[in-house]
């Protein structure tokens, strides 16, 4: 079994991290490339960097931002948010990032993720998958636009297609459970673990250090992403990691 990895999430709106509950609200939480260095230091094991700004001034911060981060921080670093062509994917990778998340592109034009693990390797593609429970279907649907787009796909189906065309790893929120702080969906995160061969990040409602022990061993997750937690000091990693130890969780 792989050691679980421990990931916080910056979401980076005009250069300064937010964050919200629900998608919505949004709130500053401070610098990035100092957040970044910060949670390099406290041994966590990589960072995520979402780019939530739509404008063309914001993935040009962005890009500025990966390029500062990588100058401070030794973990391998994910950036996501405007990636809507090859190109893109080039741009960020060579201002630092280890890795490329994308959602709504992918969803749109799903030959991006093929033509981006021929360029540059299956393990820089990382597929964000936002879902939420839809009760006519008695399943999880894929969201668009950060949330804001019913897509009409199932989130089984689309993280099964993702790894086909050449996904590494799967990034999936829970948008019921986001910012909400009362846990991961166990089992909206065991039904995708159960379909794909890839790893899986599993992402939103994370308030407690136990809720990260039953992601990784009721919800199978691979990694656990938390963002508020993290930001507002309620939870410091390295209390996290020991108490997973001691708990038995393989840890890195």
């Amino acid at each position: 079994m792989l050691a679980k990895r421990i990931i916080p999430c910056l979401d980076v709106k005009d250069g300064r991290v937010v964050k919200g509950v629900n998608f919505v609200n949004l709130r500053d939480a401070g610098d990035p490339v100092e957040l970044a260095a910060l949670y390099d230091r406290e041994g966590a094991d990589e960072i995520v960097f979402l780019d939530i700004s739509a404008s063309v001034e914001g993935r040009a911060t962005m890009e500025e931002v990966v390029r500062q981060t990588a100058g401070e921080i030794t973990i391998p670093f994910t950036v996501g948010g405007g990636i809507s062509r090859v190109d893109d994917m080039k741009r960020i990778l060579r201002a630092g990032a280890d890795k490329i998340g994308m959602n709504t592109a992918a969803v749109l034009n799903p030959q991006l993720i093929t033509d981006g693990a021929r360029s540059f390797g299956s393990q820089c593609v990382v597929v964000a998958i936002d879902a939420k429970y839809n009760k006519a279907w008695g399943e999880w649907e894929v969201y668009t636009h950060g949330g804001r787009t019913p897509s009409g796909i199932r989130a089984l189906a689309w993280a099964k297609d993702a790894e086909r065309l050449g996904a590494g790893e799967i990034l999936l929120t829970s948008m019921d459970a986001d910012g909400t702080k009362d846990g991961f969906d166990l089992q909206l995160t065991s039904a995708i673990v159960d379909v794909v061969g890839i790893p899986v990040i599993a992402s939103g409602g994370a308030g407690r250090k136990e809720h990260f022990y039953d992601v990784f061993t009721e919800g199978k997750a691979d990694a656990g992403l938390a963002a508020t937690i993290f930001h507002y000091k309620e939870i410091a990693i390295p209390e996290l990691k020991r108490d997973l130890k001691d708990r038995g969780v393989e840890i890195r």
